[in-house]
């Protein structure tokens, strides 16, 4: 079983930058593939970010490329969310996720199994 724990949400302006963090209880973190997804009010769930086991390759939705970067770090099971230059659209409840599969699909979230329990982040105009 996967536990997953985001920290560093909140309420910031647009133009602004945050952090967002997701601490994993795992003794294979170093085995999972990584992703954060968001949902806006009355909006389906996104792909925002997603990373490989290694952190070598990273991927990233259209609408957040060039100002957000996924990050991980094996030795701490922890995996970042840097996001700058945030606009009002940003605003959303972020949650991490993870997937051990084999036939993962990075911007797909039904190929996830774990995800964590969601954290608010607004932006105002």
């Amino acid at each position: 079983q996967v536990q997953l724990v985001e920290s560093g949400g909140g309420l910031v302006q647009a133009g602004d930058s945050l952090r967002l963090s997701c601490a994993a209880s795992v003794r294979t973190f170093s085995s999972l593939k990584m992703g954060w997804f968001r949902q806006a009010p009355g909006k389906e769930r996104e792909f925002v970010a997603a990373i490989t086991r290694s952190g070598n390759s990273t991927y990233y939705a259209d609408s957040v490329k060039g100002r957000f970067t996924i990050s991980r770090d094996n030795a701490k099971n922890t995996v970042d969310l840097q996001m700058n230059s945030l606009k009002p659209e940003d605003t959303a409840v972020y949650y991490c996720a993870a997937a051990y599969r084999v036939d993962w699909i990075p911007q797909v979230s039904s190929t996830y199994t774990y995800w964590g329990q969601g954290m608010q982040v607004t932006v105002s105009s």
